[in-house]
């Protein structure tokens, strides 16, 4: 019988719900393009409830425990003394989310000497260290496709924020205020703008199809182009490197994996090729961009505004600057874990776990480490190595 470590965020701060906004979910079952949603042999949970925090559990107990099995789950990640580290030394699966990830270091993995499984809970895994895994034939999986579309929605929501100068005319309201000038001394229109992605994947092509309706000018960048006919659909211009596609861009959205190709891609220099007064949005991951020269360019005006749902590490500690530098629309990860989005990843989750436990083909789409290499959609997507480099500053984070 295995032992599975589940390390998820903390419930809510008035407690777990016991009531939810809306009664049920739009009865989807497959992807664009028809992947099919995940396919477990059963679910032991209400799809549209909170799964994603600590007493949620990913739905996973029942099955687990009736099989036998060991589940420990806790929010406590970071630091030498937390549950994670005491849990993992025996732990022949390690659970994880993006959003509140269990940073798997080599240093961590070489004390966890029966694992054998990596699982994410969403997609992304770059909260483990992908070489150690290799080098340990160690497994790691995803559940590929479970929130793009979750997140391709939140990166246009934050689009139209920034462009709009939504949030601080938000918050004149709030403070009793009718500024009309102070609100629109900022806001523009998104239509006619040029807008760009870095990687046009499941959420960078869900979030270009979501634009064209706005008649804005879609470029992008990837190192896998998208067919002739695809870009003839959306009237797409490929861009071969990225520093051209910045400076043809008003707009431009990372939506690229985190691996060492692309540690710190936006940094002080590749910020030189935007647009004076460009606007940044990131829910790919916080490490994609050198955190002190956003903070500089949005400061000197290189950037308009800055917009991310990612950080690193994460938690990001209290003190980290894009919690207060100018112009930003942050959130604290929560594009691709919706009430919707959970219920497909927490099913994800236990089809994994089914298929390792009955010693089953995981699908292919959801590999990203397997028998000693990248495999499946991490052949794909990644490259071999590790940005897990200086996630122990999550420890640093304390709960407001």
């Amino acid at each position: 019988m295995a032992k599975v470590v589940c390390v998820l965020y903390d419930d809510p701060i008035t407690g777990f719900p016991t009531s939810y906004a809306r009664d049920d979910l739009p009865g989807l079952t497959e992807y664009p393009g028809g992947q099919t949603h995940p396919t477990p042999k059963a679910i032991d949970f209400t799809p549209g409830h909170l799964l994603g925090s600590v007493s949620g559990e990913l739905g996973l107990r029942k099955y687990l425990e009736d099989a036998g099995h060991t589940l420990v789950v806790t929010s406590d990640k970071d630091g030498p003394d937390s549950v994670l580290e005491r849990e993992l030394v025996d732990a022949d699966v390690i659970i994880s989310q993006p959003f509140w990830p269990a940073y798997l270091t080599a240093e961590r993995i070489a004390k966890a000497k029966n694992l054998k499984l990596a699982l994410t809970a969403g997609i992304g895994s770059d909260h483990v260290d992908l070489q150690a895994a290799i080098d340990r034939n160690i497994t790691v999986a995803e559940v590929t496709y479970c929130n793009s579309i979750s997140v391709a929605e939140h990166v246009v929501m934050m689009i139209l924020g920034l462009v709009r100068n939504y949030i601080p005319s938000h918050d004149w309201v709030t403070k009793g205020g009718w500024n009309i000038a102070d609100c629109v001394a900022r806001s523009y229109d998104v239509e006619g703008m040029h807008v760009g992605t870095v990687a046009a994947g499941r959420i960078g092509l869900a979030v270009l199809r979501r634009l064209k309706p706005f008649d804005m000018h879609l470029h992008y960048n990837d190192r896998h182009r998208l067919p002739a006919e695809v870009e003839q659909e959306l009237g797409l211009t490929w861009h071969a490197n990225r520093e051209e596609m910045y400076a043809a861009c008003d707009v431009v959205t990372l939506n690229c994996p985190l691996h060492p190709e692309t540690e710190h891609m936006i940094n002080d220099d590749t910020l030189k090729s935007f647009k004076r007064g460009a606007y940044l949005v990131n829910t790919a991951r916080g490490k994609l961009c050198d955190r002190d020269a956003i903070v500089r360019a949005v400061e000197s005006g290189q950037l308009a505004g800055y917009a991310g749902d990612v950080w690193f590490p994460q938690p990001a500690p209290n003190d980290h600057p894009w919690r207060t530098m100018p112009y930003e629309g942050m959130t604290p990860h929560i594009s691709g874990t919706s009430l919707s989005a959970q219920a497909r990843y927490a099913a994800g989750t236990r089809e994994i776990l089914e298929c390792f436990f009955e010693g089953r083909p995981i699908r292919d789409e959801y590999l990203i480490v397997q028998g000693g290499g990248l495999a499946g959609t991490g052949a794909h997507s990644y490259s071999a190595g590790d940005s897990t480099g200086g996630s122990e500053e999550a420890a640093n984070y304390h709960k407001a």
